[in-house]
């Protein structure tokens, strides 16, 4: 009896390690996801778009951006405590030029716990959409779009504390597509 008692306690205790490691790997992860098994495509794509600002960098080209011009301030706030933005994206001459071999590396990554797909929309003629947050308590810490067409791949991986209201005025910025996120504060014609 004992000796089950100490193979349970034994188990029991390595399922706990092995739990706080998977919980602790995703907190660490902090909304970041590994792009670089992406870059293969690029020798394929006839364009690609490589952005890595990290908060080291953003915090050095915070300056730049104007306060007085209200572009840029709106930007400026969207921008500030961000801890990175990094897109990949390929454009493809011809359809099959990419798998979805090739990109299921990135789909494994946000199939994490830690992330939540809130958007899925998947034509079969102009490709899918999906929208990923990473969300710590009532706050969002990460988010993820992996759009694709027959053509075309793009990751934008935003990290830090996001406010969906913002960020769409990040679009178009960065090297990041438009997205079709709506404002409350836009107007609508």
């Amino acid at each position: 009896m004992k000796s089950i008692f100490k193979t349970s306690l034994k188990f029991a205790s390595v399922a706990l390690v092995l739990l706080l490691g998977i919980a602790a790997s995703a907190q660490t992860q902090g909304g970041k996801i590994e792009l670089t098994q992406l870059d293969q495509l690029a020798a394929k794509a006839s364009q690609s778009v490589d952005v890595n600002l990290d908060e080291r960098l953003m915090r050095l080209t915070l300056p730049f951006l104007s306060s007085k011009d209200p572009d840029n301030a709106k930007i400026r706030e969207v921008v500030t405590g961000l801890k990175g933005i990094y897109v990949r994206s390929f454009e493809f001459e011809q359809e099959g030029q990419y798998s979805a071999a090739d990109i299921e590396g990135i789909r494994a990554q946000l199939r994490n716990p830690a992330w939540n797909r809130i958007v899925n929309v998947n034509s079969k003629k102009e490709g899918s959409i999906e929208v990923y947050l990473m969300t710590v308590g009532a706050r969002i810490e990460g988010l993820a779009v992996l759009a694709t067409d027959p053509k075309e791949v793009t990751v934008v991986n935003i990290i830090g504390p996001v406010d969906l209201e913002k960020l769409s005025q990040l679009e178009g910025q960065f090297g990041i597509p438009e997205l079709g996120i709506e404002s409350k504060t836009k107007t609508k014609n």
